[in-house]
């Protein structure tokens, strides 16, 4: 899979003739097409994005109608539509996949921090960049081109496909856990294939058998009943922001360990053989180092960074604010101070608990000389897959043929919301087979997908279903 330079070579020796040809003829449309979709700004959380997500939902609807699917339907909920379709003639005897991303992204803010416009995607050094390009419209249509390919070469899919996605996964809405809760005869299926999250290099994949769940909130600390004069109150009145401050400063003991009592009595030791496991993914202190730019790391102590991120959970500050934060200075004590905390949590702990647990510490350590109030926003369990199961076996062996290369096994830090549903309510085997990269600033300005892996995942998917056809364990 490699040519005479040492690089990959655009043709996949597991393909057949067909399907490497027409491949290799469509990739610049299929760029294109990405490119006209990203234009799209899609944003789930603000109000003045609704008639663009709902163009983005119809786009997408359009794409699957392209790509040979039926029953195409854009599905209006409370908030943002669903896009459903589905192509149910490989037989009974052909597993059925149900294929899930969304179609939503972050905000682009700060947008001065782009080196390009968030929305007008560019390419460079064999980069896509745009809000959404791997978070998640690339990875989500790469799987739309691979069934594109299979029907226009072959005139039929390996397995039956039904296909899903969402507008509200940036924003925790809950319309697509309503909607699969109130529809799991139509959405039931064997398999679920997400492609949503990252391998940990372009040439090495790796297969996610677990994800973290998550709780967040906002801390609100008031003062005074108005802002005040800092010279006329300074030194009379606790500054709001000064005891948001300390209270953060409260919430890790001084080696990062979480300082809130009882967060961690449901974490699970890591035994031996998973340690080992994790221990296979190249990701050492030097790789974080390099992707990050900090000058040293920091957390849990005893863990390495690939268990800390993946195996162990996390309180984190995501924004901060009070008082005067425009260009020029004005002297003031802030009426009240915010701060927005998530929290990472893994197997076994409640994100109920969690709420519990943060709220009664902070109150408890809050100085009588402010009062503070805690608002829940969002919580969802952690979620595990069994790294051995069929589905991720077959997985393996399509990563193997895609990338030229063995996936390592990782737990991965972030979350899935919708994941926990499709287990619980449709009883299917999930496989995260994505393709994004630890630097394609998901979530964060000058977002991208490195090219060679949006190829390599077309490929990548064709052979997962392929294997799944096969009945191969």
């Amino acid at each position: 899979m490699t040519n005479k330079n040492g690089k990959k070579s655009n043709e996949d020796t597991g393909l057949d003739a067909n399907l490497n040809a027409y491949l290799k003829d469509n990739a610049d449309g299929q760029l294109e097409e990405l490119m006209e979709w990203l234009r799209i700004p899609s944003v789930s959380t603000q109000a003045k994005y609704r008639e663009d997500m709902v163009r983005a939902a119809q786009w997408l609807g359009d794409r699957l109608e392209t790509a040979g699917l039926e029953n195409i339907e854009i599905i209006e909920t409370q908030n943002h539509p669903l896009v459903y379709g589905d192509w149910l003639h490989a037989g009974a005897n052909r597993p059925t996949v149900l294929l899930y991303g969304h179609y939503d992204v972050q905000p682009p803010d700060p947008e001065e921090k782009w080196n390009t416009p968030p929305f007008e995607p560019s390419v460079r050094d064999n980069n896509l960049y745009a809000r959404g390009a791997t978070d998640d419209k690339g990875q989500l249509f790469l799987l739309v081109k691979a069934l594109q390919a299979l029907m226009d070469t072959r005139g039929k899919l390996p397995v039956n496909i039904k296909f899903i996605a969402e507008g509200d996964e940036e924003s925790g809405g809950p319309a697509l856990e309503t909607y699969v809760k109130l529809n799991g005869e139509k959405l039931a299926a064997d398999i679920c294939l997400v492609s949503d999250t990252e391998i940990v290099s372009p040439d090495q994949p790796s297969l996610i058998y677990g994800l973290r769940g998550l709780w967040g909130c906002e801390v609100v600390v008031r003062g005074p009943k108005g802002d005040l004069h800092s010279g006329m109150y300074g030194g009379v009145i606790h500054n709001p922001a000064q005891a948001l401050a300390e209270l953060i400063a409260a919430m890790h003991h001084g080696d990062g360990r979480i300082a809130v009592p009882g967060f961690y009595d449901d974490v699970a030791d890591l035994d031996p053989a998973e340690r080992e496991k994790l221990a296979e993914s190249p990701q050492d202190d030097a790789v974080f180092l390099e992707e990050t730019g900090v000058p040293a790391l920091y957390g849990e102590p005893g863990f390495t960074p690939v268990e800390r991120i993946g195996a162990r959970p996390t309180l984190e500050v995501n924004g901060m604010w009070g008082g005067f934060i425009n260009e020029g200075f004005k002297t003031v004590i802030p009426a009240e101070a915010r701060v927005k905390i998530s929290c990472r949590l893994v197997s076994n702990q409640d994100p109920d608990k969690i709420a519990r647990l943060f709220t009664e510490y902070v109150t408890q350590i809050a100085p009588p000389t402010v009062s503070v109030e805690v608002i829940p926003l969002f919580g969802i369990r952690a979620v595990s897959v069994d790294p051995d199961s069929p589905a991720m076996r077959a997985a393996g062996r399509a990563y193997e043929k895609g990338f030229g290369a063995a996936p390592v096994f990782k737990r991965e830090g972030g979350g899935i919301p919708i994941v926990l549903a499709f287990r619980e309510v449709l009883d299917a085997q999930v496989v995260f087979l994505g393709f994004g990269l630890p630097d394609d600033n998901a979530h964060a300005p000058n977002e991208k997908i490195h090219l060679p892996n949006f190829y390599r995942g077309i490929r990548t998917v064709i052979h997962f279903l392929d294997e799944l056809a096969t009945g191969k364990g």
